[in-house]
Parts: structure tokens; C-alpha cells; sequence
């Protein structure tokens, strides 16, 4: 009986976080209209949610869009490591020829990596400084504490068992 209710329990709960995770990419898309895609990882990259702008022919499939995604979390660990000496990392952000590719890693009290926000931008996006700063590390910062909540809560669930 216990075993029953425990997966009844695992199932709800992924149901609220795939819809918070997908919630998620769907503000931060119509945030701007410069923003071509936004995805979600879990400290190790892998994606949870993703979203692209209505109409786009996105530049990467899908397998190369999560092994973008890894190694977006590797990097992240490399530049969380100095946060303690430069401070928080707002976001890093890499200039291609096609396109604005911008991260923005979520950090526990403890600088453990817990999530990380990947968006691409339209690559003549001039004002991309201020579109991140000033929309999109905004939501980040309200909906940090549900971020490191949803990780909590998933520990808890693995370990129900």
C-alpha cells in the first residue's frame, strides 16, 4: 500500500514540475521578441523544458540541443568555481555568427549548481545586455527559491523509495 501511494505521490510531483519548468520557458519566451529559445537544465544539463519562439526553424536538432546543454553545465561548474573571489555570476553569453547563446546558471547558498537557464537570442540583438538584465534575471531571482525547492523535493522523491 505504502509502495502504491508513494508513486501516486512521484507522479503529482512531476506533473507540478514539468508544468513549472514549461511555465517557465513559456514567460520567459514572450519576454522579448528577440528571444528564439529557452531551455531548462538540472545541474548536470540535462534539459527539463524547453520552449522556441512561434515559427522558428530552430538551428539545432534536438540531440544536439542537449549535448549543447551538457556542456553548458560543465562550463558552469568551471565559472561557478570562482563566484566566491568575483561574485555571482549573472550570466555568460557567447556571440556566434547565427545567434546570442546566453546562460544563466542557479545556485544554492552554498554555490551548489542547481539549475541552468539557456536562451539564444536573434544574433542583432543590440540591446541584449539590458534585455537579460532587466527581464529575464528578474524572473530568475523571484523564482530562484521554487528552483532550489523543485531539487529538494526531487531528493526527497528518490529517496521515498
Amino acid at each position: 500500500m505504502n509502495f502504491c501511494l508513494n508513486i501516486k505521490i512521484s507522479q503529482h510531483f512531476q506533473y507540478i514540475v514539468e508544468n513549472f519548468f514549461q511555465g517557465f520557458c513559456d514567460k520567459i519566451i514572450s519576454e522579448d521578441s528577440s528571444i528564439r529559445f529557452v531551455g531548462i537544465t538540472d545541474g548536470h544539463g540535462r534539459l527539463l523544458a524547453t520552449k522556441d519562439r512561434k515559427g522558428l526553424k530552430p538551428l539545432l536538432n534536438m540531440q544536439e540541443t542537449e549535448q549543447y546543454a551538457i556542456t553548458a553545465a560543465t562550463r558552469q561548474y568551471t565559472r561557478i568555481r570562482w563566484q566566491h573571489i568575483l561574485g555571482k555570476i549573472n550570466y555568460s553569453c557567447a556571440h556566434y555568427d547565427k545567434l546570442l547563446r546566453v546562460t544563466i546558471p542557479i545556485t544554492d547558498e552554498n554555490n551548489r549548481l542547481s539549475h541552468i537557464i539557456i536562451l539564444t537570442l536573434d544574433v542583432e540583438t543590440d540591446n541584449f545586455h539590458e534585455i537579460i538584465m532587466n527581464k529575464i534575471v528578474p524572473l530568475v531571482r523571484e523564482n530562484t527559491s521554487k528552483f532550489l525547492e523543485m531539487i529538494s523535493n526531487a531528493q526527497c522523491e528518490n529517496y521515498s523509495y
